[in-house]
This record gives structure tokens, C-alpha cells and sequence, in this order.
């Protein structure tokens, strides 16, 4: 009887076995059959995903060349106005300057003249300033080549104005902090 069980249990277990066997062949051939339908599936999801980012890569693109587009118009104006400030400010003292041709050719007192040149000299220095421009003060200072262009060089009049600046033939001018206008000097060696 043993042998019977141990038989019977044998068979139990190529049954159970074979059981097993054909529901592991039966998932393997249902996910084959799911397997083109989440490939489908799959690949029209990176499609929409593509075409998603195709679509922002597009808007982008198109963003930035409108941004160019705008600054590019944006700095032609204002290279077209950027004078118009300071021109605006500079009218009042031409208006002074054509009252004050008037004013010489009918002008008998020279006193006069010369002191309304001279204010009007005045206004147009301190307009200038108002606008950034400060003169550069050189006579006296050591000679630097990234202020000053020397014409000459002259004997020293004295030892302590060796390698100085002795006499200013133009002043040289900054805006802001820029040199807009090298100061023409004559330097003492």
C-alpha cells in the first residue's frame, strides 16, 4: 500500500505539476497577446510626449526670436534718441548764446558783453556737468598714459614737477567715470 500512495502522490504531483505548467504557459501567451497592446500603447504615449515637447521647443524658439526681434528695435530707438536728453537741456543755453549775438552787435559798453558771455559760459559748464561731464585736473599731476596724451616734454621748472604734468594745452573730460577726452598736456622731465 505504500507503494500505492507513493504512486498515487507521484501522479498527484504530474498533474499538479502539468496544472501549473499550462497556467504558466497560458499567462505567458496572454501577456504576448497584452504585450503588443502596451507596446501600442507605449509608443503612442512617447509619440504625445514627443509631439508635446516638439510643440514647447517650437514656442520657445519662437519666443526668443520675437525677444530678439523687440530688443534688436528697442536699441535702434534708442541709439535714435539717446542724444535728445542732453539736447533738450542744451537749447536754453543756445537761446542765451543768439540773445547774446544780438546783444553785441548793438552793444556799446564791452563790460557788459563780456559779462553776459561769461554767464551764459557759466550755464553752459554747469548744464554740461549736471549731465555727467567733470573736468579732469591734471596740472600739477603725476603724468598717467591712460589719462593724459603728452604733446612734449619740457626741462622741469622745478625738481618736484619732474614726470608731472607742467601745462595743459586741453582739458580732457569724463563722463561718469569714463574718459571721454584725453587731456593734451606738456610734462616736465
Amino acid at each position: 500500500m505504500s507503494t500505492n500512495n507513493t504512486d498515487t502522490s507521484l501522479e498527484k504531483n504530474e498533474n499538479t505539476m502539468g496544472e501549473d505548467e499550462i497556467l504558466n504557459q497560458t499567462e505567458v501567451e496572454n501577456s504576448a497577446v497584452d504585450a503588443p497592446q502596451s507596446e501600442n500603447e507605449a509608443a503612442r504615449d512617447f509619440e504625445a510626449e514627443l509631439a508635446e515637447k516638439d510643440d514647447k521647443y517650437l514656442r520657445l524658439y519662437a519666443e526668443f526670436e520675437n525677444y530678439k526681434r523687440r530688443t534688436s528695435q528697442e536699441r535702434i530707438e534708442l541709439f535714435k534718441t539717446a542724444g535728445q536728453e542732453i539736447m533738450v537741456a542744451l537749447i536754453p543755453v543756445l537761446d542765451d548764446f543768439e540773445r547774446a549775438a544780438k546783444a553785441i552787435q548793438n552793444a556799446t559798453d564791452i563790460a557788459a558783453v563780456k559779462e553776459g558771455v561769461e554767464l551764459v559760459g557759466q550755464k553752459f559748464k554747469s548744464t554740461l556737468i549736471s549731465k555727467g561731464l567733470k573736468p579732469m585736473e591734471s596740472i600739477g599731476q603725476t603724468f598717467n598714459a591712460d589719462l593724459h596724451e603728452a604733446i612734449t616734454n619740457i626741462p622741469a621748472p622745478t625738481e618736484d614737477l619732474k614726470d608731472k604734468v607742467v601745462d595743459e594745452l586741453e582739458k580732457g573730460y569724463y563722463l561718469g567715470e569714463k574718459v571721454i577726452r584725453y587731456a593734451k598736456v606738456i610734462v616736465g622731465n
